[in-house]
Formats: structure tokens, sequence, C-alpha cells
């Protein structure tokens, strides 16, 4: 079971990692765009779309990404104090209360958008000859089923915190700097700190 929760966790991360990557030419384009219109007074009518269609293709396949690290924001600042059965249990009722349902609502809103999109071979009407739309409304119902799968895989993780009271391990990625942890990896400690301000604050104001 374990295995199938982290194969589910790497294919997430893989999709999220894949996708990032148009934070990167969207950058470029937003560059480029910059350039021709101010520089060369060529601006480019679709660059606009583009760039809508860039960031939110980005953002929405994120979602599975984020979820698979637990990384998504909560509301309750309380919820880091309980006990991880506590947590599994709140965390299994907003699932099926909430997410379930919301993101069900979401795969097939956007099934439905997609297809009425590519059925009229629909278009943006932003920009003259704007560029088409249902490529990128085909995202929604994508990133929404990747975003239930993960889902599903958080509400089995959820399961078996309340069976055997700690949390089922995830797949390792890029985190956010604990100093802390950092302190630990390299030996140091809050005297060793003190005493090299100390030192640095006698060298600075030592005439030279």
């Amino acid at each position: 079971m374990q295995n199938i929760l982290l194969f589910i966790d790497k294919v997430s991360s893989w999709v999220g990692q894949a996708f990032s990557w148009l934070i990167v030419a969207l950058t470029l384009l937003i560059s480029w765009e910059v350039f021709s219109r101010y520089v060369l007074n060529h601006p480019n009518p679709w660059s606009f779309d583009l760039m809508i269609m860039m960031y939110g293709t980005a953002f929405m396949m994120a979602g599975a990404y984020t979820l698979a690290k637990n990384g998504h924001v909560r509301g309750d600042v309380l919820y880091g104090f309980f006990p991880p059965r506590l947590q599994a249990g709140l965390d299994l009722i907003l699932y099926f209360v909430f997410f379930i349902p919301g993101v069900i609502a979401l795969v097939w809103a956007g099934y439905t958008y997609a297809a009425e999109s590519l059925a009229i071979n629909e278009h943006s009407t932003l920009t003259a000859n704007g560029p088409p739309l249902y490529p990128f409304k085909m995202v929604i119902p994508i990133s929404g089923a990747l975003l239930l799968a993960q889902g599903v895989v958080e509400i089995i993780r959820c399961i078996v915190c309340l069976r055997e009271g700690n949390w089922p391990t995830r797949v390792k990625d890029v985190e956010e700097v604990d100093v802390d942890k950092l302190k630990a990896m390299v030996h140091v400690q809050d005297s060793d700190i003190a005493e090299l301000d100390q030192l640095v604050v006698k060298q600075s104001g030592s005439p030279r």
C-alpha cells in the first residue's frame, strides 16, 4: 500500500516539477514582450492571452504537487499542536465534506467547458486573432483528476494515521530552510554564533 501511495506522490511531483518550467517560459515571454513593445515598438496582441494561459496552467497543475507535499495553507493555527490522530480525524472529515465534492465538481465542470470549447473551436476574444482556448480549458479536468487522485492518497494516509498513530512517510522534495536543522547539520550552537557576533563587533570597532 505504501508503495502505491509513494508512486502517486511521485507522479504528482513529476507533473508539478515539469509544469513549473512554464514560469521560466513565462518570464522570457514577458521580457520579450516588454522589449518588443517599448524598444521595437512592435507589440504582439496575442502575448497577453498566452501569458494568462501559461500562468493559469502552471497554477492549476501545481495543485496535486502542493497537496503531495502537504503545502496547502491551513486556516487553523492550532492544527500543528494537535496529536497526529486528531489531525488525521479532522483532515478526514474535511476531505469528505469539502474536498471530494469540490474537486469532483471541478472535474465535471472542467470537462464540460473543455468539450464545448473544442466543439466550437473557441478562440480568445480579448485580442484580435486570439489563440485557441480549448487546450487551456482541457487543463482544468486534467488538473482536477490529478488533484482528486492525490486527495484519495491523502485520505488513505489519514486512515493509516488513525490506525497507527503516526503519519506515513512522503516523498522527499525541496523544503524551505529550517534554521534549527541547518545548525544541527553543521554542528553550530547558539553560543558559537554569539561569540562570532562579539568578535565581528570588536573587529569593526578597532582602529585601522
